[in-house]
């Protein structure tokens, strides 16, 4: 198979290049020449899709495989897309970000997105260059267009930073402030998986949305920082604290604790997505002690969260440690 790899140099693209190289595919990145390296074997081709002539290099290619990543204006997507409509299959990795609000947990594929268009130009909007690039892969790929509904991305690469704070946070020891309940179901995609599913059926000719998640619980909260604990040999103490404490307190789910969203919250059908069409489809998910694991070993060799390749960077995910502290002495006293 002949893959390229729109981008590459990112913590998603990145993996589905890997993925290729492992099984054996002609692989070709095209981007700016700017972020990262060739992985040995990979060709690159160089370009910027959104200057005027910045996709010739692409002219004349012949891929069975296309994948993109773009979340910036959806115009960009059409371009490539239209460019390199002889291609067997557009794989777009997209966002479950994608679903207009309000959204009710159990949210599958059928449901309502937010509006946009496929030459939309602005990049201000998450939501919408998601829609939008969706719309522009299948205005031009048809049947042919996958999308990748991604949800909630771990593992080894990740340049946002929420299992690696996690994990930095659990290696310092002491008490660590832990947002209950440990019961608390959680929904995510180890990257390694995601980039299988989408080679998959990118290569089997299969289109359509799919929530590329795993399943609702497929760990907890508990089992999540308790391998985090067991990975990383730390002398740290789990303590477990009530949402209704943390909320009070001004604590904001996802962002000051990463990845934890307590139940009845807005934003709990992040991690309670419908998957039952992914999971038809081929979708599986690797357990949660090999995320952590292999998370921890690849942040120890790297040393630190990487940029985000050719985007603006997020706001630093993480609660202060002052402020931890403050928590953990008020509602955990020694």
């Amino acid at each position: 198979m002949r893959l390229l790899m729109l981008g590459g140099t990112g913590f998603v693209g990145s993996a589905i290049v890997t993925e290729g190289v492992r099984r054996g595919w002609t692989v070709t990145m095209f981007n700016r020449g700017i972020h990262g390296g060739t992985p040995p074997g990979v060709h690159r081709l160089r370009g910027d899709r959104t200057a005027p002539g910045g996709l010739a290099e692409l002219a004349g290619g012949g891929w069975d495989v296309v994948v993109d990543t773009w979340d910036g204006a959806p115009r960009a997507v059409r371009d490539a897309a239209t460019l390199l409509h002889c291609a067997g299959h557009y794989a777009y990795i997209s966002s479950g970000s994608v679903y207009a609000p309000p959204v009710r947990p159990g949210v599958g594929e059928e449901s309502a997105v937010v509006a946009s268009a496929a030459d939309d130009t602005g990049d201000d909007d998450y939501a919408r260059c998601k829609a939008g690039g969706e719309l522009a892969a299948t205005e031009v790929f048809g049947e042919r267009a996958l999308l990748v509904r991604a949800g909630l991305i771990l593992g080894p690469g990740e340049d946002i930073g929420r299992l690696p704070w996690w994990l930095r946070r659990v290696a310092r020891g002491g008490d660590v402030l832990a947002p209950g309940p440990a019961d608390l179901p959680v929904q995510y995609v180890d990257v390694r998986d995601l980039a299988a599913f989408t080679l998959d059926r990118a290569a089997e000719g299969v289109g359509g949305a799919f929530n590329v998640i795993s399943r609702p619980g497929h760990t907890t909260m508990g089992e999540l920082l308790t391998e985090a604990v067991a990975t990383t040999g730390a002398d740290a103490r789990l303590r477990w604290t009530d949402p209704e404490v943390l909320l009070a307190a001004g604590i904001e789910p996802w962002n000051d604790l990463p990845i934890w969203i307590p139940p009845g919250h807005e934003y709990r059908w992040l991690q309670e997505r419908g998957v039952e069409k992914a999971y038809a489809a081929g979708l599986t998910c690797r357990p949660v002690a090999e995320t952590v694991g292999d998370t921890w070993r690849w942040l120890d060799r790297v040393g630190s969260v990487p940029p985000r390749a050719g985007r603006p960077a997020r706001a630093t995910v993480g609660l202060d440690p002052a402020r931890e502290a403050a928590l953990l002495t008020a509602h955990h006293p020694a």
